[in-house]
Formats: C-alpha cells, structure tokens, sequence
C-alpha cells in the first residue's frame, strides 16, 4: 500500500483538485437559479448550528489572513502536504498555494482529507505560474532554504504580506522561487540533522510568522469585511450536514409564501 501509486494519486487528487478548492467559487452562493448573499446563506443555516460552533466560527474568523500566505514548492508525500494545510490552519493562515511538479507522488498513512476543509487551495503546474500570480496579489517571496547566509526565521520581519515558500521533501526549492526570493530564512539547528521534514519545518516557521505579525501589528487576523462576510458563509455551509438541501428547502418556502400576482 505504501509505495502504490494510484493510491498516492487518489489520495493526492483529494488534497488538492476535487471540489471547489476555494472560498471564493460562486458556485458556494448559486442554488438553482438564485445566487444569495453570505449573510442570507447564514441566516439560513444558523439555526442548525450549536452556540459554541457559532463561536468557535466567529472565534476563528478573527484570527484569520490572506496577508501571509503558505506555498508548497513542488508536492509529493500526501502526508506531508496534509500536514502542511493543517498546520495553515492552526496559525490562521487562509491561502495554501502548491506547485505540482512531481510525476508521482508518495502515499502516506498520515493523509488526513479533511486538513483541506478549512483553507483555501490554488494549484500551479509550474513555480513561474505560482511567483506570477503572488506578485499580482502583492506578496513578497519569503523561501525558506538551507543557506548558510539565510535570515534565521526568528529575526525575519513577516509582518508585511508575504508568501512563505517551501520546497518539497526529495528535491527542495526549485531554482524558479529561489531566483525570486524576496528573503531567504532558516531555521537554526543544532543537532547533527541538517534539515527538518516539511510538515515540521511549516509548522515552526508558520508559529513564528504569526509571532511576528502579532509583535508587530498587535494582531494577527486582518481579513477584510468581504473577505470575513464570504468566508463566514463558506464556513457555516460546511459545518452544516446537507446544507444544500436546507438552502433550497428554505428558498422553496419561501417563493410558496409569496403572494401570487393579480
């Protein structure tokens, strides 16, 4: 099972192309001919939710950015690339970019699907596909690498909007990213391991970017108002068993209490 590779790719496929990948498909809002607001989607759904979920939905919404954002240079454990989005997830960092440049990929026990319930996921066949569109979107390249000269992560400024890149667990960061590094970081060691697995590696970096932004901002979620309203929506439909059906039970209803004309 470990090394098959139609499961690694199923596993894979599940991680990052099925599904609406992101908070920002208007297919979320579209029920039959009716495209809704968030906040009627909520009104809507709201009342099959518990109190603490309510809460626990608000509670992370405040926490949450798109102002640093996660990039996986080139996946192929599924293990790892799951662990990845979970770890976005805890540090609340909503945008998880990938680079698929693998010709296979590595099953892993570890592969949990539900690590991409909660964040938003682009997926580029190529690293000069991924740098294009985080320039357009105003992000600074952050690499993390093993370069003696790099910035150790602690003493990075990750304040302002940036991408923080990392390369995959066989290859590494591509020549493409580390060409456009803005910065390069490090995570200082002291053992005899020269390098970390990437779901640990993520993990230390992300805790350390979110320090940052909270030492020097104060906060650490800034989401716009659009970006909070729309992913409320997206949050509260997923948290919600059969949430299509109650939607358009709700939209039937409410067009058969509607006075007929004349």
């Amino acid at each position: 099972m470990a090394s098959d590779p139609v499961v690694a790719r199923r596993e894979m496929d599940g991680l990052l192309r099925r599904g609406r990948l992101t908070s920002f498909d208007p297919s979320w809002f579209r029920y039959s001919e009716v495209v809704l607001e968030p906040a009627e989607i909520v009104a809507i759904l709201r009342p099959h939710l518990s109190a603490e979920r309510i809460a626990r939905i608000d509670e992370v919404l405040a926490d949450r950015t798109y102002n640093l954002a996660v990039v996986v240079d080139g996946m192929v454990d599924t293990g790892n690339v799951s662990a990845v989005m979970r770890s976005a997830d805890a540090f609340g960092v909503q945008a998880f970019h990938a680079v698929d440049r693998a010709g296979s990929y590595k099953h892993s026990k570890r592969t949990a699907q539900g690590a991409r319930k909660w964040v938003d996921r682009w997926v580029w066949r190529e690293p000069a596909e991924a740098i294009e569109t985080l320039r357009q979107r105003d992000y600074r390249l952050v690499v993390a690498d093993l370069d003696p000269a790099a910035t150790p992560i602690g003493q990075a400024d990750l304040s302002a909007r940036s991408a923080l890149v990392l390369g995959n667990e066989s290859a590494g960061i591509s020549d493409e990213f580390r060409g456009a590094a803005d910065e390069v970081v490090a995570i200082p060691m002291s053992g005899f391991a020269q390098s970390l697995n990437i779901s640990v590696a993520a993990a230390i970096c992300l805790y350390e970017a979110r320090r940052c932004r909270v030492e020097r901002l104060g906060a650490h979620g800034d989401l716009s108002a659009s970006d909070q309203d729309r992913l409320q929506a997206v949050f509260t439909i997923k948290s919600v068993r059969h949430s299509r059906k109650i939607i358009e039970r709700a939209l039937e209803v409410s067009r058969a209490a509607k006075p007929v004309p004349g």
